[in-house]
């Protein structure tokens, strides 16, 4: 019988995974709880939050594990993770994605940083921080991120089976995407085999941020929103659309621009900063000056209409972005 390393007051193990759709956490979250329950014999049940279910926007998705003696009766959200798993680091941003984390547990980010640098930027006390660049490696085996992400959360639940995970994935690929089967056995492994992970002690007499749950009032005439409150616009100077990119975004080579306009005309966040400047007769036309990558979500559409390879994909960096934006001039007006 398996013994789970450590639990709650209701008996259960918590996971949470913090993505964007189209990274696949949703898929890693289901597979995750079949690796336990048929693989392990443990109760588990997963279920996932999101929005509008479009690439791009914030998912939760939660998997609870505990002994087959146990009731699974909450169906809440996990609130006070054992493990979280950070698919994207740029939600960081706007997100608190280690909220309600113990003194002990485990965080897995998606990353090429440093836990030191990490436990800085995510402003955690203490934990044990692991690191895996899903991204690099669902580039180089031509895979998904969820794969190699799953591989990590593997190594760092041991009492999980990795050998019953990958017949898992053969099992849910091998009759309609066969040619896909290797490729995600690939990028499982190297998530398993490359996550490194450091443990950060509670500095003596110090202790962790206060826990508060949110639980959602009942909406009453003292507690329901103001009508017509637009508390996050959505189409504003104020709107950050990089968490949303998933690891690629465009490169602007001004020497190989033509100013066709054909970037701008299949951009659907209008990215693209221009400026109405002298042609070589002295006469005004509109010249591309750049990408102000804040607007920037990386669906490449660009690149696929670009007709000069001005316009490239590159993988993203930390830093590249912020260093070559090229800022609205309505942006510029409010700084």
């Amino acid at each position: 019988m398996v013994t789970l390393p450590k639990v709650n007051e209701l008996g259960f193990f918590e996971i949470r995974l913090e993505s964007i759709g189209g990274l696949g956490a949703n898929l890693a979250g289901k597979m995750l709880a079949e690796a336990g329950v048929m693989g392990i014999g443990l109760n588990g049940v997963s279920f996932s939050s999101y929005g509008s279910e479009k690439k791009g926007s914030p998912v939760k998705a939660f998997i609870r594990f505990c002994d087959m003696e146990t009731r699974i009766r909450d169906t809440s959200p996990i609130e006070r993770p054992h493990v979280v798993g950070i698919f994207h680091e740029a939600l960081a941003k706007t997100i608190n994605v280690v909220s309600g984390i113990y003194e002990d547990s485990i965080v897995l980010v998606n990353s090429t940083k440093s836990p030191e640098v990490l436990k800085e930027n995510l402003k955690l006390k203490a934990g044990i921080i692991a690191v895996v660049d899903a991204t690099g490696i669902s580039l180089d085996e031509k895979n998904r991120v969820n794969m190699a992400m799953l591989g990590a959360l593997f190594r760092l639940c041991p009492f999980l089976d990795a050998e019953f995970m990958k017949g898992v994935i053969r099992k849910s690929l091998e009759k309609k995407y066969p040619n896909a089967v290797q490729p995600a056995l690939n990028t499982f492994e190297r998530g398993y085999n490359e996550v490194a992970f450091h443990e950060f002690k509670l500095p003596s007499g110090d202790a962790m941020p206060e826990f508060v749950r949110h639980d959602t009032p009942v909406l009453g005439y003292e507690t329901q929103p103001l009508g017509g409150l637009v508390i996050n616009p959505g189409n504003s100077i104020l709107k950050d659309l990089s968490i949303s990119r998933a690891g690629m975004m465009p490169d602007f080579d001004d020497a190989k621009c033509i100013h066709c306009a054909a970037c701008d005309n299949v951009c659907p966040d209008f990215c693209f900063v221009w400026d109405e400047l002298p042609d070589k007769k002295g006469r005004p036309q509109m010249f591309l000056q750049g990408i102000d990558y804040q607007y920037c979500k990386g669906c490449l559409k660009c690149v696929q209409a670009c007709p000069t390879e001005a316009l490239t994909d590159l993988r993203e960096t930390d830093g590249y972005a912020d260093e070559h934006r090229v800022p609205h001039r309505f942006d510029l007006a409010t700084n």
